[in-house]
């Protein structure tokens, strides 16, 4: 029997992304514009099986070969014919549903890896009886020796993502470990490149010397000779920059673009998509940077877009980006009250509990959105985004926030027999304030969230953007002593805790500025809801930290998601406060298991729980602004700690909370066409076979291409992984 947080089970929640009546409203000249950028999106999107794991791409080619030939109704009776139960079948198609979503064979959500909830023999049989494997035997029987072990191996290390001993990664070659990847991250740092689109590879030794490949994603072509590829000597090492990495479906993204800057609104859109191109085509991350400032200026477009290597979050290190591509289309409604939100932001910082020094010289009043999700390719979909990552942008230029309303309507509704570890009072309560309330959270943590403090930095010319002299640490009275140097960034200097204490800060923003009256008003909420919404949204805090041990794997002592290490810190330190505020009991639930139960005292809110977040959340801050790598890393630590001891078994309850896990929703997103001189809509049903269908419909013109070039690209990197 298979450990059942390996696989996904077969009542999975998977609901289908409405944006019908928001894509009806485009212009024709806009759903043109929509439909290339979504295209664009998707074939990068591809790359992400890649940055995975070495299997996903194969399976993904299986899978697609076997669903471009059968749908899932029509492979019912094969499967039925080669033995399987109709439970065995939903259970494949569940699988095949989450290798989709995920981009790969591990949780987007977590990073553990899933495993077909059938035999190894019962989906071989499956296969076996296909029309694709019929149609072409050779080629699929390959195709299964070259994954099928790789499929079903729960060997202690492919139990999840991670660097050396401590799981599998494609960002780092199989023989790398933590002290190949700070000594990378000195190199780029010394010669001025970002990690963002990198891998590393580990080669032999040359002339007893380590040899490391930094291997740049993005087509090879001439031009652009300033691209620092090269072989270099750093120390005890040799480093040889390349370009090329992804290089077909790179060329496929920027095609796409291209022909979506015929359909741009406005002269922003044009020079950006013009930008990502350039950085597309040539490996420059500071053409994707300068594409993200002409984004920034596109104030309020009807169709908002990102596109590329953005989040850090699966790089065990912390520095190197998964691709991501989304095409969204504007609530209007919901964007006004953001708007409002934006307005008030420079009355609403001064009210974080850190002086003024620490806060930026000048707040750059962003964009921020609500948007219907069109198309989101990548691992995952979040409900909130603060972009873009760089922080010398960010710093001084601006970001934007959306908020993905139509995922938010979908994703965090409950069915109260499946809502965990609370009190039966509370139950009704949570569900009719949790969307709401997390719609507050959201707008919180990623504009005041993300989109607030300074960071102290040295020049490369010596310059200082803070007053020396006069700065002082709040915490310790005395004069600032550290802080970023040259091309020190925030990722870089932080690595692997970076995201995740990046995330508990934005939240503890999120908890803080929630109890301000204004805020709730601009949301709607008066009186008595306010303050329901108010002990909502911290009553979710406090449950999600203990969810959180989820996420946690005890043999290598690691965390494998951001944002629910941040929770679970969140919950330690008001734990931590005592005085009532929150409890957490083991108890006994009526099936007779063990079960908890998480309560918050609502009277103590304003009072003991605001005073306990401002306190940390002011020390969250310090060590980031100062670049206090040691000082934020030790706090850090101390309360991500999951141990046996103290007033809590949270190793215990780990155990409980994996026993009553609910699984995280999958989403079916829809697919565009052009037919004759319109682009239509092409939706789905919110259900395996739905999600399925989606993907088995992507790419009608050339699906075979692609499959050949992921093929091909893994077996590229092959020896890699030994």
């Amino acid at each position: 029997m298979v450990d059942s947080q390996y696989y996904l089970p077969n009542d999975i929640g998977i609901s289908a992304l409405d944006c019908a009546e928001a894509f009806r409203l485009l212009s024709p000249k806009e759903k043109l514009y929509a439909h290339y950028l979504s295209r664009a999106a998707w074939y990068g999107g591809l790359v992400v099986l890649l940055q995975t794991s070495s299997e996903s791409a194969s399976i993904y080619v299986l899978l697609q070969r076997v669903f471009r030939q059968q749908s899932p109704a029509q492979l019912e009776s094969v499967a039925m014919d080669a033995g399987l139960s109709p439970e065995e079948y939903q259970a494949f198609l569940v699988y095949a549903a989450g290798l989709y979503a995920n981009m790969g064979n591990y949780k987007s959500f977590g990073d553990t890896k899933f495993v077909p909830n059938l035999s190894k023999e019962k989906l071989k049989a499956l296969l076996w009886q296909s029309q694709a494997f019929k149609d072409s035997p050779t080629e699929m029987e390959a195709l299964w020796n070259s994954s099928a072990d790789l499929i079903y191996s729960l060997e202690d290390r492919q139990k999840q993502l991670g660097l050396g001993d401590k799981g599998i990664t494609t960002y780092f070659s199989g023989n790398c470990c933590l002290e190949d990847a700070e000594l990378a991250q000195k190199f780029l740092d010394s010669k001025n490149l970002s990690a963002y689109n990198t891998r590393l590879f580990k080669r032999e030794a040359v002339a007893g010397k380590n040899s490391y490949e930094c291997f740049c994603v993005y087509c090879v072509v001439d031009g652009e000779t300033d691209t620092r590829c090269g072989k270099y000597e750093f120390g005890e090492a040799v480093f040889t920059v390349r370009r090329g990495d992804y290089a077909p479906l790179m060329k496929k993204v920027s095609e796409n673009l291209e022909k979506a800057q015929a359909y741009a609104a406005n002269e922003n859109q044009r020079r950006m998509l013009e930008e990502y191109v350039r950085s597309f085509t040539f490996g420059s991350v500071e053409a994707h940077k300068e594409g993200s400032r002409y984004w920034i200026k596109d104030k309020g477009p009807i169709v908002e877009s990102y596109i590329g290597f953005i989040e850090s979050y699966r790089d065990p290190f912390g520095s190197r980006g998964e691709f991501e591509g989304f095409v969204a289309i504007v609530n209007k409604a919901m964007s006004a009250r953001f708007g409002q939100l934006v307005s008030s932001a420079e009355v609403l910082l001064p009210e974080l509990p850190w002086p003024s020094a620490f806060e930026k010289d000048t707040f750059l009043k962003p964009d921020f959105t609500s948007l219907d999700v069109l198309t989101f390719a990548g691992s995952g979909i979040p409900a909130g985004i603060n972009i873009p990552n760089y922080d010398d942008i960010r710093q001084t230029e601006g970001f934007k926030n959306v908020s993905l309303g139509n995922v938010l309507a979908v994703a965090y509704a409950t069915q109260k027999e499946k809502l965990t570890f609370l009190d039966e009072k509370d139950k009704d309560l949570y569900i009719k304030w949790k969307g709401p309330s997390f719609e507050v959270q959201v707008g919180l943590h990623e504009l005041l969230g993300h989109g607030s403090g300074k960071l102290f930095v040295q020049d490369e010319k010596g310059n200082f953007n803070f007053e020396r002299q006069n700065v002082r640490n709040p915490e310790t009275g005395e004069l600032i002593s550290s802080w970023y140097k040259g091309n020190e960034t925030w990722d870089s200097k932080f690595s692997t805790i970076a995201s995740s204490y990046e995330e508990c800060r934005a939240e503890c923003v999120g908890l803080y500025l929630c109890l301000n009256k204004q805020v709730l008003s601009i949301f709607g909420h008066e009186g008595e809801d306010a303050e329901d919404v108010v002990y909502v949204n911290w009553l979710t805090m406090v449950r999600a930290g203990l969810l959180g041990l989820e996420f946690y794997t005890p043999d290598s002592q690691s965390w494998r998601q951001a944002h629910m290490q941040a929770r679970f810190v969140i919950l330690r330190v008001l734990l931590e406060t005592g005085e009532g505020l929150v409890t957490l009991q083991e108890t006994t639930g009526a099936d007779g298991r063990p079960d908890a139960l998480i309560t918050l005292d609502r009277a103590k809110i304003h009072t003991v729980g605001k005073s306990a977040i401002q306190r940390f959340l002011c020390k969250l801050q310090v060590h980031k602004s100062t670049a206090d790598v040691d000082g934020g890393r030790a706090l850090y630590d101390r309360y991500s700690a999951v141990t046996s001891s103290g007033s809590h078994d949270f190793l215990r309850l780990r155990e409980t909370v994996l026993l009553r896990k609910e699984e995280r929703k999958m989403f079916v997103q829809a697919n565009t066409r052009i037919n004759g001189e319109t682009v239509e809509l092409v939706e789905y049903e919110g259900s395996a076979t739905g999600l399925i269908r989606s993907f088995a419909e992507k790419f009608p013109e050339d699906a075979e291409e692609v499959e050949s070039q992921l093929l091909e690209l893994s077996k590229q990197d092959a020896s890699c992984w030994c």
